[in-house]
């Protein structure tokens, strides 16, 4: 326990504090408001300290010795990748051009056209065309719903691609 003596120190004391206390911070709000000032004097703000932090903090991170691995290692794994997808876009092209030249050459001949594989394939499309000339703007009255056109076409062209037997206009017609 105290004597009264020492708490009445003690309170002179704590009084003394917070009067210290009470003028430093008085004092540091001034120089506060004087640090401001002249920042603004300068043309400094906040923005502009942001982007001198972060610039000294990018700085420095630059010249650490992991960065600079990593940095390394990345920039030798993208040229490596810039090389691999180099070689197989080329290799991609040369085969669409050979495919292009071949293609071109084939239609271009003459023994191509008069084939039994060209001219069946001829046949089943201009079969096919006609079809659906018929239905859509036809002898049907009704000319077809898009729906059934459709059906009937794909229904037609699955027979003879199955080699099934072709029908005539009049089947074509009722489906």
């Amino acid at each position: 326990m105290l004597s009264e003596e020492e708490k009445e120190e003690l309170k002179a004391e704590l009084v003394q504090l917070e009067d210290e206390i009470t003028t430093l911070r008085q004092v540091l709000s001034a120089k506060e408001r004087h640090l401001v000032e002249i920042k603004q004097k300068l043309g400094m703000n906040l923005m502009n300290e942001l982007k001198q932090n972060f610039s000294k903090s990018w700085h420095d991170m630059q010249t650490t010795t992991a960065y600079k691995k990593t940095h390394e290692t990345l920039s030798h794994a993208g040229q490596k990748a810039t090389a691999a997808f180099s070689n197989v876009g080329t290799a991609i092209s040369k085969k669409f051009g050979d495919m292009s030249y071949s293609i071109r050459h084939s239609i271009s001949m003459p023994a191509m056209r008069n084939s039994p594989t060209f001219k069946s394939f001829e046949e089943r499309v201009e079969t096919t065309v006609t079809s659906l000339k018929t239905k859509v703007g036809g002898t049907n009255p009704n000319g077809g719903s898009f729906e059934e056109v459709l059906s009937s076409t794909a229904h037609a062209s699955a027979q003879s691609l199955a080699g099934g037997s072709w029908r005539t206009k009049e089947e074509e017609l009722q489906c």
